[in-house]
């Protein structure tokens, strides 16, 4: 099983790009598990575009009993969905829904049932702290891949992500996997990029261009790798799958 987390700043793409490599493996045979760390818990929509998902902290929060299959929902292309969460607006932290969400799923044996061989964690990176890193701890993701643009904010974003991710190596945490440049048509975005990477000392492992075949696919309520299988976009998201996959057996 390799377990991987997709972080990066509000709006730049994480669930839009998570949802399309979750759709790229399951196309390969494989079992997804796709996790949703964002409060929104719209992680998972576009494989469950007709039904809202019940996320893990209403259910903890509803103080009646639940089962992992109240938390697990199936998409039609065999993807494992599970939404964190989060608080009442304007109470509550926001990281508690990761850590509720993650801590059942293993309370509740998720992973011995399902038996995934791919998962996904997709959390939302603007902050890097308390629950928000849990997805990075030991025992969750193995390794960390920052999505970004080339606008100031989203490496600014980046960049902290990947501070905590290297502050965390001496703890045996979830390592930097690489940087995705998930392209918003911006002067310098690749070399910028590039930049990012070598302060760091990692690579760029994909650059997703800026196509509206994106909001094409969200408007039809699917990925791009299942409603566009034939389109460039969807070949560079199947290869990021594939590097990606790949990277854990070097």
């Amino acid at each position: 099983m390799i377990k991987f987390a997709i972080y990066g700043k509000g709006g730049i793409g994480k669930s839009t790009l998570s949802s399309n490599l979750s759709a790229a493996f399951a196309a390969n045979g494989l079992r997804v598990m796709q996790i949703g760390c964002d409060p929104k818990a719209d992680s998972t929509s576009l494989h469950r575009p007709k039904e809202k998902m019940t996320t893990v902290l209403d259910l903890v929060r509803s103080g009646k009993p639940f089962t992992l299959e109240d938390m697990v929902k199936e998409s039609s292309s065999g993807v494992l969905c599970v939404e964190a969460g989060g608080p009442i607006p304007g109470l509550g932290c926001a990281g508690r829904g990761i850590i509720n969400a993650l801590e059942s799923l293993e309370a509740k044996g998720a992973y011995e049932k399902y038996q995934p061989d791919v998962v996904i964690y997709d959390v939302l990176g603007d902050v890097v702290c308390g629950g928000f890193t849990m997805p990075m701890r030991k025992g969750y993701a193995d390794k960390v891949y920052i999505v970004t643009s080339g606008e100031k904010m989203s490496i600014y974003a980046a960049a902290n992500i990947a501070m905590a991710v290297e502050n965390f190596k001496k703890r045996d945490y979830a390592k930097l996997g690489g940087i995705i440049l998930n392209c918003r048509g911006v002067e310098d975005e690749e070399s910028r990029a590039a930049e990012l990477a070598a302060d760091f000392d990692t690579s760029v492992i994909a650059t997703i261009p800026r196509d509206k075949i994106f909001a094409d696919a969200e408007a039809e309520g699917g990925t791009i790798v299942e409603l566009y299988p034939d389109s460039e976009v969807a070949k560079i998201l199947r290869k990021a799958a594939e590097d990606i996959y790949s990277s854990f057996n070097d």
